[in-house]
């Protein structure tokens, strides 16, 4: 449990176990908690790493860089990765984390032996449901009530909370500054490319073998034609389909932060459970260097 200062942000992360890394990735901008269940069922086997990204959990709050917030988070993983040693790992992650994990294979390939993603998000409408709670709720606040009502709303009161640098650091951007680099991530997050702000170009050449579950129709936030997209363009993946109907994905809960513990309700615990027994039966098909049996394309 220590922090890694990649490119100038100061990332938490923590380790548990031995064997192939695994680096996990949960949803929207929750902390490492979500993942936690998934990562106690793994580490008897694997070196798991769980991280919280920058503006997530006790990670530094930074609203600046050049590329997208996806793209950064997937530059500081890669770095993260080489700075304990770990790379090349496989990296794994749901909806956010699904995307990021992407981002990573195609920004540095060679931090990568596998992919293991679910509840691929994009589709028609993706963008526009996330881009307001991603970006403009924070825009708004800040042109209304500058930084201090920033800090102020729910999410960046909790990652002062747990990181209280995170104050001054917030504090000390002018908001114009501020509200200019969240329009430029709001801009690249809405693009309606295949997944994410992933390009047909740049999913073609993610060449590690990939192991994707599609989303939960008619869940239009992980629209099932994002997988799809991923299935029909990256060479060596896998596409399967959603372990459960629509009205059961209701009861579990669409995103990794609504697991209360490994030893809560069996509704929690068995979405952890499924994927981790999956991502340990594709690590070892991988790691034995057998062929990924390729899906039908759509």
């Amino acid at each position: 449990m220590s922090y890694a200062n990649v490119n100038g942000v100061n990332l938490y992360y923590e380790e548990h176990g031995t064997g192939p890394a695994v680096i996990l990735t949960p949803g929207g901008r929750v902390d490492r908690e979500g993942l936690r269940p998934m990562a106690a069922l793994l580490s008897p086997h694997c070196r798991v790493i769980l991280h919280d990204r920058r503006n997530c959990g006790r990670s530094d709050v930074v609203i600046g860089g050049d590329l997208s917030e996806q793209h950064l988070w997937a530059e500081e993983m890669a770095g993260l990765l080489k700075q304990i040693g770990a790379a090349p790992a496989f990296a794994a992650g749901g909806s956010a984390g699904s995307r990021t994990s992407l981002s990573l294979a195609v920004q540095h390939p060679e931090v990568v032996k596998g992919l293991f993603v679910w509840e691929v998000s994009g589709g028609p409408r993706s963008a526009e449901l996330m881009a307001p709670g991603y970006y403009g709720q924070y825009i708004e606040a800040a042109e209304s009530g500058g930084m201090a009502a920033v800090a102020e709303t729910e999410f960046f009161a909790q990652r002062i909370k747990d990181n209280p640098g995170n104050r001054e650091r917030l504090m000390s951007m002018e908001v114009d500054e501020f509200c200019s680099v969240m329009r430029r991530w709001q801009a690249a997050f809405s693009v309606p490319n295949p997944v994410g702000d992933l390009t047909e170009d740049e999913l073609r050449s993610i060449n590690c073998p990939v192991l994707a579950f599609e989303g939960n129709s008619p869940d239009e936030v992980h629209h099932k034609s994002a997988a799809e997209n991923l299935n029909r363009l990256a060479p060596n993946c896998e596409l399967l389909p959603s372990a459960w109907t629509h009205e059961e994905w209701d009861v579990i809960g669409q995103h990794d932060h609504t697991f209360p513990g490994i030893a809560a309700t069996n509704r929690y615990s068995m979405k952890a459970t499924f994927y981790a027994a999956q991502l340990l039966k594709f690590i070892a098909r991988v790691e034995a260097a057998e062929p990924v049996p390729t899906a039908q394309k759509v």
